[in-house]
């Protein structure tokens, strides 16, 4: 009998370690997923815009990936931090909501700049298609995983070289959210 408990509690255990493991790999899929169905409630949950659109300003902006100083504090540079409080916020560039859209996000997850994906073949009928079809697709390779981040890459069918880096951040014990997105070195330069 407690042989039996101890197992069963020992098997519960593994499941959720395995899904706490896996769970960056799913909300992955639920972007690419969400951004190709549309659902924009859906994305909402599983990215943090004003991160990804400031670390896409820093790589869109007029001089890509120049180094940035940190923001005055009241601490530091008193005056400073008053004058950036007072400042009128600045809206990100176009190009960066080109990059966050869901058709961007969606030709983004896919390994392609946004607006130069071809369109996604439809999807078959048979459920045996369906995970020939599945299969076939490109697949993210984790590049980094921890118990607070993790990294996936995507690479464009056809030019393994284009590197397109996704950065999740763990929000809860099984809620990520995509805080980055890091674009090829070629994709940088053009607004």
């Amino acid at each position: 009998m407690w042989r039996t408990i101890f197992n069963l509690i020992l098997v519960l255990l593994l499941g959720a370690a395995a899904a706490f493991v896996a769970a960056p790999w799913f909300a992955f899929r639920a972007l690419k997923a969400d951004s190709r169905d549309g659902d924009v409630q859906g994305l909402a949950e599983l990215v943090d815009y004003n991160a990804v659109r400031a670390t896409l300003k820093t790589q869109l902006g007029p001089t890509p990936n120049a180094p940035t100083a940190p923001a005055p504090t009241i601490w530091t540079d008193p005056i400073g931090a008053m004058k950036r409080a007072l400042e009128p916020l600045t809206p990100p560039p176009p190009a960066v909501e080109r990059y966050v859209s869901v058709e961007g996000l969606h030709a983004l997850t896919r390994g392609y700049e946004p607006g130069k994906a071809p369109p996604e073949p439809p999807a078959p009928a048979a459920l045996p298609d369906q995970l020939m079809a599945a299969a076939k697709e490109p697949w993210p390779s984790l590049r980094y995983w921890g118990p607070n981040r993790s990294r996936f890459v995507v690479r464009t069918p056809g030019k393994p070289e284009r590197e397109t880096v996704f950065t999740f951040q763990r929000r809860g014990w099984f809620e990520w959210k995509l805080v980055q997105i890091r674009l090829p070195a070629d994709d940088e330069t053009q607004p």
